[in-house]
């Protein structure tokens, strides 16, 4: 009987050494290789999805190839149907992840009920009758669907021989198992083959996979980084226990935009879309409190309006404190830099603490002009008129920089009742012609001037 070996795999890149190293020799990441134990005797000829689904591949002349226009499976979820561009694509491979208890299984089961296909839910993590008292709660399905609780890759590949499904859903890709290679179930040599094996099932018959992926405590995808690549589609679902809205968001689309986001509320009957997110992100201020500013971002084609929070205090101890949520700290820092710099607003011993409210996480440079805001109206404990919005970028030299989308944004903040727009004067964009009135600013000193003074 041949002895086991030892070999060290690359959680980041997925690549094989014959001993430890600190760097990855082909990825350079450190610290990224993990032991594992190898038997030499398990050699493949052909893969088990291999022998179901074969199919002769031969090269094309590029005159050759049909271009016809895509054909896009429409599930009746508007939120689901943007961030994919439009619907799921016939033969692509799609991969979610999200936080534990997120709510990744409650949307891909009830994505699945409303189409109208013949869908194989394969769950590794969950019986047939806990599925089952869930889609209870749901709702009433639309297709066909068959519930498989499996763990044998093997035995998941002689289910989709018989049933022929046009879509397959794995929960969990880290609980599948092939007993052609060694390792445990979620080990990278065992989600790299599992991945690889669907993917070519997907190719080859043209059904679509959906894929659930765990993160790990670093907020990546657990097993190794090779997989984000070889997918079509990575879907991120984000969210937190203290807000009942998820957020579904585009990292990786072969077939459209990485911008887009969809918006669900977590109710007990499963997960609602949100239509209009204005009605989350926006909370009225009847107290006319300081700290409050309304900014205007874009999230894709979709704009939305953001409510920014800032509250600034004098520094109990020795160090200022910064603390954000929703929000890039850095660029918070580099915002306050430029407010001590360019408007001679002494913040070096102030507390300074910002919030996005809603839960969302927004990386929008146009929203530099809604926290400085906000931030020099906790200053001066001076309120805000609930009726302004702002929508810009500042540079380094205090210069307020003009936004892309800038006519959408002003739409919007007209048809949600705003009467003051504040942008950047060097816009080059023009302007269809607004009931609001748009205020336009060079350099932060001047909306000090023309709010605070």
């Amino acid at each position: 009987m041949s002895k086991e070996k030892i070999v060290f795999f690359c959680k980041n890149c997925g690549n094989e050494h014959s001993k430890w190293h600190g760097q990855c020799k082909y990825c350079k990441e450190w610290n990224s290789l993990k032991e594992m134990k190898v038997s030499p005797l398990k050699i493949k000829s052909q893969t088990e999805i291999g022998k179901y689904f074969k199919k002769e591949n031969i090269p094309l002349k590029m005159n050759e190839i049909i271009t016809d226009n895509e054909i896009r499976l429409i599930v009746k979820d508007d939120e689901w149907n943007r961030v994919l561009g439009g619907g799921l694509v016939p033969g692509s491979v799609c991969l979610i992840s999200g936080e534990p208890g997120i709510g990744k299984s409650t949307l891909l089961l009830q994505i699945s009920m409303k189409f109208d296909k013949k869908i194989l839910y394969v769950s590794g993590e969950e019986s047939q009758k806990q599925i089952k008292v869930r889609s209870n709660r749901i709702g009433k399905e639309a297709g066909e669907i068959f519930i498989l609780s499996e763990t044998e890759t093997e035995n998941v590949y002689e289910q989709i021989r018989k049933i022929k499904p046009e879509i397959v859903i794995i929960d969990s890709i880290q609980t599948l198992h092939s007993k052609m290679v060694d390792g445990s179930p979620g080990s990278v040599i065992q989600i790299r083959e599992c991945s690889g094996e669907l993917i070519k099932y997907a190719k080859s018959t043209g059904s679509s996979v959906i894929l659930i992926g765990h993160l790990t405590k670093d907020g990546n995808i657990a097993g190794p980084k090779v997989l984000e690549h070889m997918v079509d589609v990575v879907l991120s679902f984000e969210g937190d226990n203290n807000h009942a809205y998820r957020i579904l968001r585009a990292k990786k689309n072969r077939f459209g935009s990485t911008s887009e986001i969809g918006i669900y509320e977590m109710l007990s009957t499963g997960l609602r879309e949100v239509k209009n997110p204005n009605e989350i992100f926006l909370t009225i201020n009847k107290s006319k409190m300081s700290g409050h500013a309304i900014g205007v971002s874009m999230e894709g084609m979709r704009p939305l309006t953001l409510e920014v929070q800032a509250l600034v205090s004098s520094a109990v101890y020795g160090t200022p404190q910064r603390s954000t949520t929703g929000y890039n700290s850095k660029r918070l820092n580099m915002l306050l830099a430029v407010l001590e710099k360019r408007a001679a607003i002494q913040l070096s011993n102030k507390d300074i603490f910002l919030n996005i409210t809603g839960g969302i996480k927004s990386e929008d440079p146009s929203l530099d002009l809604a926290i400085v805001s906000a931030i020099l109206s906790s200053y001066h404990d001076t309120p805000l008129n609930e009726k302004i919005c702002f929508a810009s970028e500042i540079g380094l030299s205090g210069e307020l920089r003009p936004v892309v989308k800038l006519d959408q944004r002003i739409s919007e903040a007209e048809k949600l009742g705003y009467e003051v727009f504040v942008t950047s004067n060097f816009r080059k964009e023009n302007i269809k012609k607004k009931r609001i009135k748009i205020l336009e600013l060079e350099k932060i000193g001047s909306l000090i001037t023309n709010l605070f003074k």
